[in-house]
């Protein structure tokens, strides 16, 4: 469960990486399906519960993947709608052209890019969140014999269960894992004392222990630095181009920038030497 396990997938990141930042075309000559042509709207899929990149706010969905995903919409002229679903729901909604492209905290998998065109955008990581008073843990090993609270069909699942893997060999009683549609129901469980851990991406982690002071700390340290990506179907590359040369431009003109400051995500932003 460290870093090091990217070097399983080091080529298609390093691939991903070079489109965006040499091959990218420009937003002047890129093209879109004729179905967001014809109403100038782009739709995005997004769990919408995973603060402070997706979640609501005042009824409104706001954080720092909303104004990527508006921002991009702006630099392509056209209006953009959000669909929120539950994160299991987002990649079968994509394919069936239910939405246009997913921005919600999508990690980087070569099983993903199988079915998707993956434009990165941002780094993020991993962590574990326990209650307050509950001993932190060294490594996420250490969850073995714990029930743990995960979103359904995110990374955190994935690695969980090759935790679980390790223990086996190791002859360790596994981890207890117990899924739940989205952000908040996972938070409620650990609050209510239904689960012992939350394991969580570190952005979302940090964003709960900053905003609710004293009641929850970082069970583990950060691990598992991935590239996140906006998803988009493979049979629309005409899209993926013109989201590719919108983020170059936002690059370039320093919203990208902006953005992550405004969240306090500087750290996650891919540096494109721009």
């Amino acid at each position: 469960m460290s870093e090091n396990k990217l070097g399983r997938c080091g080529a298609s990141i390093v691939a991903a990486l070079v489109f965006w930042a040499a091959g990218a075309p420009s937003v002047a000559r890129a093209e879109m399906p004729a179905g967001i042509t014809n109403t100038k709207t782009i739709t995005y899929c997004a769990s919408i519960s995973a603060p402070p990149l997706v979640y609501m706010k005042d009824g409104k969905p706001v954080g720092a993947d909303i104004d990527l995903g508006d921002a991009i919409a702006a630099k392509l002229g056209l209006k953009s709608k959000w669909i929120n679903m539950p994160f299991a729901g987002i990649i079968p909604a994509v394919l069936a052209d239910h939405c246009d492209a997913i921005i919600s905290q999508l990690y980087f998998k070569p099983e993903r890019l199988q079915v998707l065109d993956m434009v990165p955008y941002m780094y993020s990581q991993e962590t574990v969140i326990v209650m307050a008073d509950q001993s932190p843990l060294d490594e996420p090993h250490q969850l073995s014999g714990m029930k743990v609270a995960a979103v359904t069909a995110t990374n955190e699942t994935s690695l969980l269960a090759q935790a679980n893997d390790d223990l086996k060999k190791a002859g360790k009683k596994p981890i207890n894992v117990v899924t739940f549609p989205d952000s908040p129901a996972a938070l409620q469980q650990l609050q209510f004392g239904q689960v012992q851990a939350y394991a969580i991406p570190y952005e979302v982690g940090r964003f709960y222990l900053t905003t609710q002071p004293g009641k929850f700390k970082l069970g583990a340290k950060p691990y598992f630095r991935v590239l996140t990506d906006i998803g988009i179907n493979k049979t629309h590359p005409e899209l993926r181009d013109a989201i590719s040369g919108a983020l170059t431009s936002l690059e370039k003109d320093g919203t990208y920038t902006k953005i992550f400051a405004k969240w306090d995500l500087s750290a996650d932003t891919l540096p494109l030497g721009n």
